[in-house]
C-alpha cells in the first residue's frame, strides 16, 4: 500500500498590532496625571489683600517666578525648586536675575501677605530692581462680592 503524504496547512503570519494594552497604560497614565497635576502646584500660603484690579493675562504654557512674602514677613521663591523654606533677601534677588538674563520674558510676580509691613514688599522690589528685574507683577486677590 501506498502511504499518503500529509499535507499540513501554513498559515501566514498575523500582521496587526494588539492596541489594548497600549489604552490600558495610557489610561492609567491619564490618571496619575490627572491625581498629580493638583499637587504640582505647590506654593507658599500667603494671605493676598483684596484689589478691584483688572487681572493679567498669563499664557497657560509659560512658566513664571512668584516671589512670597507669608505674614512673619519671611521671603520664599517659587520656581520649580523647594518653596517652602524661606531664603534670604539677597539670594532671591540674585536668583530672579540670573533667571531675567537667561530668559527675559519670564514674568516675574510678587506676592505679600495682607499682615505684612508695606515696606518688607517694598525692599524686595527695591532688591530685585537692584538685580535687573524691573517687570514686577503684583497678586492680589478680588474682593468678594458684598451681599
Amino acid at each position: 500500500m501506498a502511504q499518503k503524504k500529509k499535507t499540513t496547512v501554513r498559515r501566514k503570519p498575523v500582521s496587526e498590532i494588539n492596541v489594548v494594552p497600549y489604552i490600558d497604560v495610557m489610561l492609567v497614565l491619564l490618571v496619575v496625571f490627572m491625581i498629580t497635576a493638583p499637587m504640582m502646584t505647590a506654593g507658599v500660603k500667603v494671605d493676598l489683600p483684596d484689589a478691584d484690579a483688572k487681572p493679567m493675562e498669563l499664557p497657560k504654557d509659560e512658566e513664571f517666578i512668584i516671589v512670597s512674602v507669608n505674614g512673619a514677613g519671611q521671603y520664599y521663591l517659587s520656581v520649580g525648586g523647594d518653596t517652602q523654606q524661606p531664603k534670604p533677601m539677597e539670594e532671591i534677588a540674585d536668583m530672579v536675575g540670573k533667571i531675567k538674563r537667561n530668559a527675559p520674558q519670564t514674568p516675574v510676580l510678587m506676592e505679600g501677605d495682607h499682615q505684612v509691613e508695606y515696606g518688607r514688599v517694598v525692599q524686595m522690589m527695591v532688591a530685585l530692581q537692584k538685580a535687573g528685574v524691573n517687570d514686577v507683577g503684583l497678586v492680589t486677590e478680588s474682593p468678594a462680592p458684598e451681599r
